[in-house]
């Protein structure tokens, strides 16, 4: 399998190539941005990779939730770039590509996922890390209050994402419990990841059946 990932939904913006297993990435801390590395940065990973967009299998792309204007950026590019060399789209929940960038930097299995979604809300949900590397989700993805949070007990959770450092004194304090921020932003190594894993499992679609998710309407 040979996939493009494209994640921008959050003020991280980063390109992978998944290449049978192999990893390339870029990326950048770069608020609003996005829309001018996007391109350049496919460009340049594919050069270093010495492969073009129409050699590849799919695209996979992080499509929230998180920021309206970071999530329709990556989703109209990966369409735009699927349309153009005929290849199917795989959608990456940006919450799961999370847990499963902590796993890959820590090895916990279970974490609480949240990220900022302004409005004094964050985006949020639980998951479990499979063996063979997928993330579970144990709960439905979710927009709400930080006072909302909560954590289920036969468990060793590990948390991620930018949720504490913007909202820490508004969670409750038996989270505050669980292992430290792993990673606050998610990275498009670990959306090629999960990409790779749901097209190996027949979760590829046509591009015009891409559909961000937006948890609250889009405005």
């Amino acid at each position: 399998m040979r996939l493009l990932a494209l994640e921008t939904a959050t003020d991280a913006c980063s390109v992978a190539l998944w290449l049978d297993g192999e990893i390339l990435q870029q990326f950048e801390l770069a608020p609003q941005r996005h829309t001018e590395l996007l391109l350049p940065m496919v460009a340049a990973l594919c050069a270093e990779a010495g492969c073009s967009l129409g050699s590849l299998d799919a695209i996979a792309v992080s499509v929230g939730p998180g920021a309206f204007t970071g999530v329709r950026v990556a989703s109209a590019l990966a369409q735009g770039l699927a349309l153009a060399h005929t290849l199917p789209v795989t959608a990456v929940s940006t919450l799961a590509a999370l847990a499963v960038g902590g796993h890959r930097l820590s090895g916990a299995a279970h974490w609480l996922v949240a990220q900022d979604a302004r409005r004094q809300e964050l985006y949020w949900a639980h998951y479990e890390i499979l063996d063979q590397g997928d993330a579970r989700a144990l709960t439905p993805e979710q927009v709400s209050p930080p006072s909302r949070l909560c954590l289920p007990a036969a468990a060793d959770w590990a948390i991620a994402g930018s949720g504490w450092a913007v909202h820490g004194g508004e969670i409750a304090d038996g989270i505050h419990a669980a292992r430290p921020v792993t990673l606050v932003f998610p990275e498009a190594q670990d959306v090629a990841a999960l990409g790779a894993r749901q097209a190996a499992a027949g979760g590829l679609v046509s591009p015009e059946h891409l559909a961000p998710v937006y948890l609250r309407p889009a405005v």
